[in-house]
């Protein structure tokens, strides 16, 4: 008796009138916003300037999502070209089918074609995307949930995924693997972002270090899935792309440590001359409204003066006293008639 599992949806697409809403495509669309607002606030964080994550987004996602479907489609040739199928369905990315390591590859391309362009370096770039990657591909995962693909073994857990029956699929309960690797990325993204603030990672490490943590991650959970996949050496050929780019990202980090320690103190050199301008403008606001205080002070200090002066005057004319020599007080003089006796 199944006392609980996590229900599939009944369909991945909803329609509003002629307008097919896709599930898959959606939360793709919901992970590049969140890349890039996120990135944004690093980037920001480290002295860059506001809009240079979209601006270089505008190349790295397109590239990103070429990538992630040639791997998918080299990776799985046989379900496009083998006898049954059709081939034009490989240019249906919005009904599943990204592998992530083509992705980020051929994204990184892009994103590189972008920083050339603004003049700033790519691993201070790529420093400040990493938690935003591993946000967007935690919240992209849902999109297999939409298309109820890419589970796991069967199992009895709690929190089963059930699958209805369909194309490829067969009706029970399984492993939600893209939860799994939801829950994993979301850690990846906190991980990165503390060792970021702890260490001040630099010259590309926090990227290494999403990639590092991520591939630990996706091996394991790679290992539990059970759709059609290539093997080597009776492990699947993504647990294998896992390791061996977890190994080099290791490398990196370790090597790059050594040979440019610290982080990049000016990430964008257009932001610097921003900055002395605004800073320059404040000055210069500054030294107006105190020569204005001045000039209104001494405004105010020589109408004190003039008004003291006024009322000097106005004392030393004494309108109380009676002009002309027979009125002066003290005087001595003494009446005509006097003098005659």
């Amino acid at each position: 008796m199944d006392l609980a599992y996590i229900p599939s949806p009944s369909t991945g697409v909803i329609h509003l009138g002629p307008v097919p809403l896709r599930g898959y495509a959606f939360c793709i669309i919901i992970g590049v916003f969140v890349a890039v607002w996120y990135g944004n606030r690093r980037w920001l964080a480290r002295g860059g300037k506001a809009g240079t994550v979209a601006d270089i987004a505008v190349w790295a996602v397109p590239f990103g999502l070429v990538g992630g479907r040639l791997y998918h489609v080299i990776t799985d040739y046989q379900l496009y070209f083998s006898e049954g199928e059709n081939w034009v369905d490989a240019f249906k990315i919005w009904e599943g089918g990204l592998g992530i390591w083509g992705a980020i590859a051929l994204g990184a391309v892009g994103a590189w074609i972008g920083c050339r362009r603004r003049g700033i370096p790519l691993p201070a770039y790529a420093d400040a995307i990493a938690p935003g990657i591993a946000l967007a591909q935690a919240i992209g995962r849902w999109g297999n949930w939409f298309n109820q693909e890419l589970y796991g073994r069967p199992t009895d857990l709690p929190w089963a995924l059930k699958i209805s029956e369909g194309p490829n699929r067969e009706a029970g309960l399984y492993h939600p693997t893209f939860l799994y690797e939801s829950l994993w990325c979301v850690g990846v993204a906190l991980l990165v972002v503390w060792a970021d603030r702890r260490f001040r990672l630099g010259h590309g490490r926090a990227f290494a270090l999403y990639v590092a943590a991520y591939c630990a991650g996706r091996g394991w959970i790679e290992y539990m899935r059970v759709d059609e996949a290539h093997h080597v050496l009776g492990l699947r050929l993504n647990v294998w792309t896992a390791i061996v780019v977890f190994v080099l990202a290791v490398t990196y980090i370790v090597l790059s440590s050594r040979m440019r320690p610290g982080r990049e103190e000016v990430v964008e050199p257009g932001a610097l001359a921003d900055l002395a301008k605004a800073d320059a403008a404040k000055a210069e606001g500054a030294a107006k409204a105190d020569g204005a205080a001045k000039t209104d002070g001494a405004a105010k200090t020589d109408s004190a003066a003039k008004a003291g002066a006024v009322t000097t005057d106005a004392a030393e004319a004494d309108p109380g006293t009676p002009a002309g020599p027979a009125g002066r007080k003290g005087t001595g003089t003494k009446p005509e008639s006097a003098d005659k006796g």
